[in-house]
């Protein structure tokens, strides 16, 4: 085998140029696939973290039948104490979650006292919910910017709500909400902060903290609308959403008919669909690299065969064996696919560096100067090259085949 090598190694040395080129070929493939991976998953990630830090959180619990009314806002579907208790008790022994938060979510009227307007209201325990979505913070664009911004008797007013109704930080605001008797109750807030949308202009969510929401909607027990969950891997989410349910003795995914539904983000967030769109622009990526190494090794080898006819001929002739000839060019197309995805690899991570060097800034939503970051799995890495190697020893598999099956004769006439 490592004459086998030497041998192919001097063959490839000996076009330098052609070899050459079918390196550039393949490495820039590896480049290209590199670079665009780094920098989509990396915004990617960088998304779904803004959804699931900000507002969503990774995991969501709910009382069954809650998320398919969900527009509504039912508050019959709250969970009971009883629900609560057992499901804080399992989110406290599952090691991978880190912090979980309790809304009452309702629908309720907002006035600064001239008009009035639709609002929906998140009744939340400060500590937790800002422990839950840690970027929840970086979404007050004005006003206190601490768990003291949702002290009984502070609210937070989406920025679109307090724009068109001219509400600034000390304001005076009434929130009125029917509960689930059906009487009516309000109570007098001060504006502690405005707060900018997660994902666009159209945030109508305004917080305030759990007891106000309580005393509101005249609650004498802890009913509780949702549960945000924090996860420590994203990646995670659906094993963590699995233990969950396990945990809670809800069987396999199918929870339909149960008094309580675990869902992650990704059924939650229309975003799913986008971050599904970024994984198949990944794959046919990749598959544009398998397309650009298949066709630069094929033509590499095909031409070889067609050069060296009397070549092969002559070691056929000496005794060569077929399956050493066809070793042969599998061992020249492995030599290049191996070259190529090297220093494709090398430039494809010196590129990664340069660009967290450069601080690209973008913007998403309503956060704007947000700096790029792509980084790359050392998996990716290796599957790239790994890819590449593959193909290039497979394309190489149909001229090898040609060459080790030539007669000596015929061969050896050949001009």
């Amino acid at each position: 085998m490592f004459n086998l090598a030497k041998i192919a190694l001097r063959n490839l040395r000996r076009y330098k140029r052609r070899s050459l080129l079918t390196v550039s070929l393949i490495a820039f493939g590896v480049v290209f696939v590199l670079v665009f991976v780094a920098v989509t998953v990396s915004i990617k990630n960088f998304m779904i973290a803004q959804i699931t830090d900000s507002y969503l959180g990774a995991v969501q619990i709910h009382r069954g039948g809650y998320v398919a009314s969900i527009e509504s806002l039912p508050l019959n579907l709250n969970l009971a104490p009883a629900a609560v208790s057992q499901i804080e008790k399992t989110l406290v022994g599952i090691k991978d979650i880190e912090d979980y938060s309790e809304r009452i979510k309702f629908g309720a009227l907002f006035s600064n006292f001239t008009e009035t307007t639709n609002i929906r209201i998140n009744g939340v325990y400060p500590e937790k919910e800002f422990a839950a979505l840690p970027q929840m913070l970086s979404r007050i664009s004005s006003g206190e910017k601490s768990v003291r911004a949702l002290e009984k008797g502070k609210i937070l007013v989406p920025r679109l709500l307090a724009q068109g109704f001219g509400a600034k930080v000390g304001d005076t605001v009434v929130v009125v909400a029917t509960n689930k008797d059906g009487s009516v109750n309000g109570k007098t807030f001060l504006v502690s902060g405005i707060l900018e949308s997660a994902t666009g202009p159209g945030g109508r969510d305004g917080y305030i903290n759990f007891d106000d929401a309580r005393e509101i909607l005249r609650m004498s027990d802890k009913e509780v609308s949702e549960i945000a969950v924090r996860i420590r891997s994203l990646p995670q989410v659906e094993e963590v959403a699995q233990s969950i349910r396990g945990a809670l003795g809800l069987g396999e995914k199918k929870q339909k008919g149960s008094g309580i539904e675990v869902h992650t983000w990704s059924q939650l967030s229309p975003f799913a669909n986008i971050a599904n769109m970024i994984d198949v622009m990944t794959f046919f990526i990749k598959l544009m690299l398998i397309a650009i190494v298949l066709i630069s090794i094929l033509n590499v080898m095909i031409m070889a065969v067609y050069e060296r006819v009397r070549e092969i001929g002559t070691i056929a002739a000496i005794g060569t064996l077929p399956r050493k000839i066809l070793s042969l060019f599998l061992v020249e197309g492995f030599c290049l696919g191996l070259t190529g995805a090297l220093v494709g690899v090398v430039f494809g991570l010196a590129i990664i560096f340069g660009l967290n060097l450069s601080k690209i800034t973008f913007n998403f939503g309503q956060a704007t100067g947000l700096i790029l970051a792509p980084t790359i799995a050392p998996m990716e890495v290796v599957t790239a090259s790994l890819l590449v190697i593959i193909v290039s020893v497979l394309a190489s598999l149909q001229p090898a085949y040609k060459a080790s099956r030539m007669e000596p004769i015929d061969a050896l006439r050949h001009l």
